[in-house]
């Protein structure tokens, strides 16, 4: 059974290696353009990890998460920040909101895997 990621990223460049990145280590893709639509999509995605951005239009990465925090069904699902953004208060903030983990772009394909295969281990 291939585990499910969904990722919430507003560049379609990042969605598109995202996508190559994830689909060739053997997950399921499901994407979102921002933390609207990752709100939106949650409930029919059922993901086994949540790879967000923290700079998106309508929602940003910090209200996404608490969004999917908020709802008890998916309190323990491991979600991973991969953003351009190194600070440490905005990494600290998206701790504080539930983000499991933080990646810094441009991502290195392999880290990726290795941190989601660790986080759904």
């Amino acid at each position: 059974m291939k585990k499910k990621v969904l990722t919430v990223d507003d560049s379609r460049t990042i969605r598109n290696m995202l996508l190559v990145t994830l689909n060739n280590a053997g997950f399921e893709t499901i994407q979102a353009e921002d933390g609207v639509e990752g709100l939106e999509v949650l409930e029919e995605a059922n993901p086994d990890v949540i790879v967000t951005d923290i700079n998106m239009p309508r929602l940003d990465g910090f209200g996404f998460i608490e969004g999917v925090r908020r709802n008890e069904k998916y309190r323990a699902i491991p979600i991973l920040v991969l953003t351009t953004e190194s600070d440490a208060e905005k990494k600290n903030r998206a701790r504080q909101a539930g983000a499991t983990g933080w990646i810094v772009k441009p991502f290195d394909p392999t880290k990726l895997i290795d941190a989601i295969e660790r986080v759904t281990a």
